[in-house]
């Protein structure tokens, strides 16, 4: 074999060899763009598997992330009246008319609870808004509507253009299955932070809301050591399965700060029903102002030799006050009355009281038992709608 032929057969086998190379090379891409490819497919149709390889949370937020929204707003609010020297003509001339209201910018977060747009938020994100923009979790930016609200609960529901595609809907859970010590986590966009995360406990069930200085509102509340913080509020809280189960709503500031709540979503799920279909929210009400009573409080109160009344020495709710016109003044109650029980069920506070009625039907008869002295009485009440001059105070 002469050394030219050697030369022409070494040219072939290179160039076979860069073939195969090459070959090689395209099906490793080809490999490669297709794991990519099922991979984006994985997470778009369960983000959770995806991010199977990681802790509890990181797979809990990757099922509800896609779902929360952040919500700005943009509300007109009127001047307070200004100094008497302001109305001076001289200065009026050197000043101009000063304006008597301006624009006040808001924030907050919601979640997407169906995949035809609606959104639940809280009441103080939307109330008075007179523009209201949702960002999605994918960036996009669309104008809602404010579609009902409910100041009593704290809540409201807005709706997304019609059509919008590509809405992830949260998955809701089970607020009467949880426990203290059960892990909470908090989605939501404080202090326009988007997609922040924040992890805790659920640290106590069934706080009413009373017990925080808010006398115009009824709920009773999740209590969680997870930081919410302004701009929190509207955004989901979930347990360890990445279910709703609340509705972030208040963090406390100044002494006790760290303590947040919110709204169990069994009551939102049903208050966000009824707004959605543009039906009242309707609240029963028995025209009470009450205080709580316990043992100790009323015996000091029986030793003192200046007080007027004796009252019963057990736990309940006093009446202080009977509002005129209302179911109670009409069932007979009375100032000083004690309420003890409603229904079968023992009333030990206001707040036991008050639960009874939330679950009544308005124009239901409902028993209260009250002690009035040394009487025991069976006294039969009918709950109706709170009117909206209260429910507004």
């Amino acid at each position: 074999m002469s050394w030219s032929q050697m030369g022409v057969g070494g040219k072939h086998s290179c160039a076979g060899l860069t073939r195969i190379a090459l070959n090689l090379i395209t099906k490793k891409l080809l490999q490669n763009c297709l794991a990519i490819f099922f991979a984006l497919v994985l997470i778009l149709l369960d983000p959770a598997a995806a991010f199977a390889d990681h802790g509890f949370v990181a797979q809990a937020v990757a099922k509800t992330a896609p779902s929360v929204v952040r919500i700005d707003t943009e509300r007109e609010v009127r001047n307070g009246s200004f100094e008497p020297g302001f109305e001076d003509p001289l200065l009026r001339e050197l000043f101009g008319d000063l304006p008597n209201s301006h624009r006040e910018n808001g924030q907050g977060s919601g979640v997407v609870i169906n995949t035809n747009g609606l959104v639940l938020t809280n009441n103080h994100v939307v109330d008075g808004a007179d523009r209201v923009q949702v960002t999605l979790a994918d960036g996009r930016q669309l104008d809602g509507d404010v579609v009902g609200t409910d100041p009593i609960t704290d809540l409201a529901v807005v709706r997304l253009p019609y059509g919008t595609k590509n809405l992830r809907a949260a998955i809701m859970g089970d607020s009467s299955e949880l426990e203290p010590g059960d892990w909470a986590i908090a989605l939501g966009n404080p202090y326009g932070l988007d997609s922040t995360v924040t992890l805790g406990i659920v640290s106590s069930l069934h706080r009413n809301i009373s017990s925080l200085g808010f006398t115009d509102k009824r709920l009773e509340l999740i209590q969680t050591d997870a930081a919410i913080n302004p701009g929190n509020s509207g955004g989901p809280l979930l347990n360890e399965a990445g279910e709703v189960i609340g509705l972030n709503t208040l963090v406390r500031a100044g002494p006790g700060a760290g303590l947040g709540f919110a709204i169990p979503i069994n009551l939102a799920r049903g208050v966000a029903e009824s707004l959605a279909s543009g039906a009242p929210v309707v609240h029963p009400y028995l025209g009470l102002q009450l205080v709580p009573l316990t043992v100790r409080r009323a015996r000091d109160h029986n030793t003192d030799p200046n007080s007027l009344v004796q009252l019963p020495e057990r736990d309940g709710a006093l009446v202080q006050q009977v509002l005129s016109q209302s179911p109670a003044a009409a069932a007979g109650l009375r100032r000083g009355d004690l309420v003890v029980s409603a229904g079968d069920r023992p009333v030990h506070t206001p707040a036991d009281l008050l639960a009874v009625v939330e679950g009544s039907a308005v124009g239901e008869s409902l028993e209260l038992e009250v002690l009035r002295g040394e009487e025991n009485l069976h006294l039969p009440i009918s709950p109706a709608p709170l009117p909206e001059t209260i429910s507004q105070r």
